[in-house]
């Protein structure tokens, strides 16, 4: 999927833990359990700053989940403990940019024409065709952004992701904040997926180069280097990197990351399900594993397969399916919960490129995460509460909802 994906379901020889609800709130007994399973000293986001992934056990006490080393034997152990709800290995995900050829792209606007005639929701309207102009981006036109006074105010969105160009025109004066789990590395984009997305979620009202792109623009940013200048990063730096924004006050979390991995995993579920608890909304992208032309739906993968985090399809200026946008998958959670503009997305990047436009489901989850801000400034609505507001503003498509969920998402006002 965009943001990254599995080679080969790579893994790292760690396992996750995932503690059951009784100890997530009893805090000595969360650290003491791990330390018992595992056989080591504990670290904990709570008592020790983590500037990347330490050598020994960490408990990510936010979540209810840590990362340890363990035997063969401590894992078959683990495996059967009451204390835990699961145990997984976990993974390498690899960061890509979301570049996809024009080749590529002109073909699946013809091939999900046939689509149009089936409703994703009531009230399903005419898609009109989309293009940036001078002022104005496409997806923000789709969006409605630019009719909403919002402007992400007093409003804290995290993103998790490779970084962000910290010296970019664009983000001058700005309220960043931002932090590298990614061990020896800064929080620096080198890669430009991070600087992409975090400049539609929140990039400037007057952007150097002239034409808006960002949405929230006044929000305060929380930039998380998840995943480092390689563009790969472990399911332990994307779980401390939530831990942090939870800590931090984030009333959205925009992941454009996972694997395509068709099981839920259950340590971003119960990480999903904490955000929402402390009143911060997850959304990732769904994935761009699907091949439409050729008949492949593809899936939502990990962690947008979650229950507890949205998961974004992406469309294009037709308002059209992307035919690389992953369908609804059977695990439960596996649906697509919303889309946003995903296909030949205009925004910020590193310099002295500045701007770069490119596709994917990546793109299309910072349009849901920017207006969701928008959203919660409007009405102070969190966690549960700011995805129902958000599924319930989505404009209804001619689209199946297993692509599209409720419809394109829309600011508020729009």
């Amino acid at each position: 999927m965009v943001g990254a994906r599995t080679a080969g379901a790579d893994l790292t020889g760690r396992y996750l833990l995932v503690l059951n609800e009784d100890l997530v709130d009893d805090y000595d007994r969360a650290r003491a359990a791990v330390q018992d399973l595992c056989g080591e000293e504990v670290t904990s986001t709570r008592d020790t700053p983590l500037p990347g992934p330490p050598a020994q056990a960490t408990l990510f006490a936010e979540l209810g989940v840590a990362v340890a080393d363990l035997s063969a034997a401590q894992l078959a152990a683990a495996r059967t403990d009451r204390r835990l709800l699961g145990v997984e290995p976990e993974r390498v995900l690899r960061a890509i940019d979301g570049s996809l050829s024009e080749e590529y792209l002109r073909g699946f606007r013809d091939a999900a024409q046939f689509l149009h005639g089936q409703v994703a929701g009531a009230a399903a309207v005419t898609p009109a065709q989309f293009g940036d102009t001078a002022e104005l981006t496409w997806g923000l036109q789709a969006t409605g952004v630019a009719d909403a006074p919002e402007t992400g105010a007093g409003i804290t969105v995290a993103v998790l992701d490779t970084g962000l160009d910290l010296g970019h025109p664009d983000f001058a004066g700005r309220d960043i904040e931002a932090r590298s789990f990614v061990e020896g590395q800064t929080a620096q984009d080198v890669q430009g997926h991070g600087t992409h997305v975090t400049g539609t979620a929140c990039g400037a009202l007057a952007p150097a180069g002239g034409r808006r792109y960002g949405i929230a623009h006044e929000a305060r940013i929380l930039v998380g280097k998840v995943l480092g200048d390689d563009g790969s990063g472990t399911d332990a730096d994307i779980l401390a990197g939530i831990s942090w924004a939870i800590s931090a006050g984030a009333r959205v979390i925009s992941m454009s990351l996972g694997a395509d991995v068709r099981e839920v995993s259950t340590a971003y579920e119960a990480a999903g399900r904490r955000a929402l608890a402390a009143g911060s909304l997850i959304v990732a992208a769904a994935g761009n594993n699907a091949r439409r032309r050729a008949g492949n739906p593809g899936f939502v993968g990990v962690p947008a397969n979650s229950p507890s985090i949205m998961a974004v399809g992406a469309v294009d200026t037709a308002l059209a399916i992307a035919d690389f946008s992953a369908a609804s998958s059977t695990v439960d959670g596996g649906q697509v919960d919303i889309a946003g503009p995903g296909v030949d997305v205009f925004s910020s990047w590193p310099r002295p490129r500045s701007t770069n436009t490119i596709s994917g489901t990546s793109m299309a989850t910072p349009h849901v995460a920017g207006i969701a801000a928008l959203w919660s400034q409007r009405t102070g609505a969190t966690g549960q509460q700011l995805w129902a507001q958000l599924v319930q503003a989505a404009q209804r498509l001619p689209l199946p909802a297993s692509d599209v969920g409720s419809g394109l998402v829309r600011a508020p006002g729009a």
